[in-house]
């Protein structure tokens, strides 16, 4: 038969263990709400985190862009004709007596002959009339000189009548009818003084006239000239052929760019500033330029005015020497800086981080394990800092990924 006291003993002994564990049950319960729901996890490694410095801070704008020569040229075609032979090709080095290639135009030789015809024939004009003119001036002067012996003459004869009259051995009539003569041959004399003066301006014009149209002729002459010519296209400068427009075969017209011609002994780079931040570039502001071979030295020599696919071109000299491997059209990236802040607190740029703006950022508790969102209002921006204005102090660890994934919680675990 079974001890009645030993069941009293199990039974106490069940009901001690259920309070037990509604007890335990009711503990885990109440911690579990205090705590809340549980924190998200972060791995450390996959988090881009800094630490909040104070001190200088540079400001500077980041672009791309490409090297290129500061001196160059577009060869172009003086008239419409045919790429016979390409002699150069890109990358050669040329003198500025190189010649690229060769065109054709027939009608070009044809007007070049024809010039060089009517640049002889006004030669010929010219010479021809100034014979004519020689002789016409000839004619003139003899005229002159008939006129200044008549009246030379009949001075004379006038001279010895007036002796005779006044001894009165010739009739006085006579006297006076000679000097009637001699006034006569006297403005006879003047008249042809003054022709032969009029037709040596009238001469001079006549020659000038047939000059002028000479020089027209070849003036016409070295314009087909220049376009026979330019049939053999020429470097022009010293330096390296960069690229050839055109093939064998081809039919160019007047104007045509057929090659490009640049020096590569002096390059400078060329950037492409985003319009939002090409306000705050001014000429002479120093620049960095990294080649990906080397880092370069320069300062801003110019602005583009217009704004050109959402940027705009700022060409930079170089100062120091390019390394080796700096060509034309070498993508390089520059750094241009805006200022220098001194005496801040500054931290590495956050993703989606504005100028004078306010986000909420992650910050790392001293222990690293948690990390609780603050709100931080920044100041100026850098290519990778930005300036804290509130929100966070020097040595203050804060995490500058991409958080958009815990934007519903205000503290996430790190592991």
């Amino acid at each position: 038969m079974a001890n009645p006291t030993l069941k009293l003993r199990k039974r106490r002994r069940m009901r001690l263990i259920a309070t037990a564990v509604v007890v335990l049950v009711a503990a885990l319960v109440a911690l579990l709400l205090r705590l809340g729901p549980a924190l998200p996890t972060a791995e450390r490694s996959s988090l881009w985190i800094d630490t909040v410095q104070r001190g200088d801070m540079l400001r500077e704008v980041r672009a791309t862009g490409t090297l290129v020569p500061r001196t160059s040229r577009w060869l172009a075609a003086a008239t419409a004709a045919q790429v016979e032979q390409i002699l150069v090709w890109p990358g050669a080095a040329v003198q500025p007596d190189t010649v690229l290639m060769k065109l054709s135009d027939p009608e070009v030789q044809d007007s070049l002959r024809n010039a060089q015809a009517q640049v002889a024939a006004a030669q010929a004009q010219v010479a021809a009339k100034r014979a004519e003119l020689q002789s016409q001036l000839l004619d003139q002067r003899s005229a002159e000189a008939q006129a200044q012996a008549d009246y030379a003459s009949a001075k004379v004869k006038a001279d010895a009548d007036a002796k005779a009259v006044a001894r009165h051995l010739i009739p006085e009539v006579r006297y006076e009818q000679e000097q009637i003569a001699l006034a006569q041959l006297k403005n006879r004399m003047q008249i042809e003084q003054q022709r032969v003066h009029a037709f040596g301006a009238s001469m001079q014009a006549q020659l000038d006239a047939v000059k002028a149209q000479l020089a027209q002729q070849q003036s016409n002459l070295q314009l087909r000239q220049r376009q026979a010519d330019a049939l053999e296209v020429k470097a022009g400068i010293a330096g390296v052929l960069q690229e050839v427009a055109v093939q064998e075969g081809a039919q160019v017209a007047a104007g045509a760019n057929l090659a490009r011609v640049a020096r590569t002994d002096v390059l400078i780079a060329r950037l492409q500033v985003p319009e939002v931040q090409a306000k705050d570039v001014l000429m002479g502001m120093p620049v960095s330029v990294d080649t990906h071979n080397g880092v370069i030295a320069g300062k801003v020599e110019r602005i583009d005015p217009a704004v050109r696919n959402g940027s705009v071109q700022v060409d930079v000299a170089l100062a120091d020497k390019l390394p080796a491997g700096a060509r034309p059209d070498l993508s390089v990236d520059g750094r241009i800086r805006i200022a220098e802040l001194h005496d801040v607190l500054s931290v590495g740029r956050p993703a989606l981080a504005a100028a004078d703006s306010d986000l909420s950022l992650f910050r790392l508790d001293p222990d690293g394990g948690i990390a609780t969102r603050v709100p931080v209002r920044l100041g100026a921006t850098s290519v990778d800092r930005v300036q804290v204005l509130r929100g966070l102090k020097a040595g203050d660890k804060v995490i500058l990924s991409d958080t958009s994934q815990w934007d519903k919680y205000d503290r996430i675990r790190v592991e």
